[in-house]
Parts: structure tokens; sequence; C-alpha cells
């Protein structure tokens, strides 16, 4: 593949911090985006002394109607993206019926669904066009288990999940790859965001793998054009689950490691 440009959102901390850098080490000039515009200009200014490439910031709130596409044209205008991370993502822990979390919760579904669907849509139309592309959706082992306590968020990345999976049929053939990445729990802000940190079984049993860790491994089936990593050995046990148990069974032992102690 050409060093096109490569747009990573949620890039300003964790995850797509890790994926900027990886990006970069590797001599590909990187757009950044998220809603902290402060912390991603501190990383711009840190990958250009670092690596010596060209950098750009766009900030963006993807959970605000039509932002993913004004971030994209911005991103696209006068550039090829031959990478898109799809990686910025919201989540809540706690109960379904509780009312006060439902603005946290749409907000997930706007990021994680409704976001994440245009841009992977545009940079597919994109990159089919050009002739080559890869497109790197973080999603989560979450989206292969209902998740009490955490519906909104579990029912968010099956959905991103599936889509993965089916645009990479549709674009079997081709030079355009799609790959879901499928990490657990990461030591990342995420759990902090909601509140949440160390407040589960899930994240008091398992340690926490780095962010640097998981974002190498998907980096790595991005390039290698896989469609699904599982990252970990327990994330593997526990997307296996639903083949060799019943389901109402998987989500009372999902939502025990998800209830808040």
């Amino acid at each position: 593949m050409t060093k096109a440009w490569v747009l990573v959102t949620g890039a300003s901390e964790g995850l797509g911090r890790e994926f900027a850098d990886l990006a970069a080490a590797e001599g590909r000039p990187v757009i950044l985006s998220a809603r902290q515009e402060e912390k991603l200009r501190a990383l711009a200014a840190d990958l250009h002394a670092s690596y010596k490439v060209e950098t750009v910031v766009i900030p963006a709130d993807l959970s605000q109607p039509g932002e993913a596409e004004r971030l994209w044209h911005a991103a696209s205008t006068g550039r090829d993206i031959g990478i898109l991370v799809n990686n910025a993502g919201l989540g809540r822990n706690g109960d379904f019926a509780d009312l006060s979390g439902w603005a946290r919760e749409s907000a997930s579904i706007a990021v994680n669904v409704t976001a994440a669907t245009a841009l992977m849509k545009l940079a597919v139309a994109a990159m089919v066009e050009r002739g080559e592309g890869r497109i790197l959706n973080v999603a989560s082992a979450a989206g292969f288990l209902p998740g009490p306590h955490m519906a909104v968020y579990h029912a968010t990345k099956a959905y991103f999940l599936s889509l993965s999976e089916a645009v990479a049929t549709e674009l079997a053939g081709t030079a355009v790859k799609v790959t879901a990445l499928c990490p657990g729990a990461t030591a990342t802000h995420f759990f902090a965001a909601d509140n949440a940190e160390k407040a589960t079984l899930l994240t008091r049993m398992f340690p926490l793998p780095s962010a640097r860790s998981v974002a190498v491994k998907g980096w790595a089936a991005m390039k290698e054009g896989r469609r699904i990593r599982v990252t970990g050995l327990v994330n593997w046990l526990f997307t296996q689950a639903p083949r060799l148990l019943p389901r109402r069974l998987i989500s009372w032992f999902t939502g025990q490691f998800l209830r808040r102690r």
C-alpha cells in the first residue's frame, strides 16, 4: 500500500492515540480527530517531532448530527485517505431502567452506530473508487455477547461487528479490506469516563491489557487483511461461549461480570 493519509477518530487518548503513533512510526501522514482539540494538537506536535510526518487536527463531536460527514469531507478534501481507524466510542455502565442514563446511551448510539457507519460508508466508497484501502473498526468482544448493565453498549458493538463482517464480504476480491478489532476491557480512560473504574467484577478479576498492546495487535491484523481479531485468551473464551451455552445463561453470566460492585 502507498503511504496515503490515515484518519484516526477518538485519537486524543487510549487506543486512538496508540493507533496514531503506530501509523506515524511507519511514516504515514495522520489526521487526528476527537472532541478535545488541545490534546489533539499536543499529540500532533509529538508525532511530527518524533517521526517527521505531516499531521492534521480536525476536532469533531461525533455524537452530533452531521459531524461524521463534516469530518470526512474536511479530512479527505485534497487528500487520499488510505486507512480509516474507526475508533471513537462511548459506553455506559448502569441499569437500562435508569432514565438518568439515557443522555449517555443516546450519545453512545450516535457515536458507535450512526457516526461510525457514516464514516465507514464514505471511506468504502472512496477507497473502492481509488482501488485500495483499509478500514479498522474498533468493535469489542462485547459484540459477541448480550451485556446486562451495559445493554446499549453491547448492542452497539454487536451491530458494528455485524456491519464489519458483512461489508468485508461485499468487498471480497478487492484491495479494500475491513477489519473488526474486538478487545475486551483495556487500560484506557473508557471506564473512568463512565465513572466505573474498577467497579465491576470484570475489571477486578482480570488484569487489563495496555492500550499499546491491543493497538499493536489490531494494527497488524488490519495490515494482514484479517476480518476479525479478538485480543486476549480470556476474551476469546468469552466470545466462544454462545456456541456452547444457552443464551439465557450467557446473559446472566455476563451480567454478573458487568454489574457495579
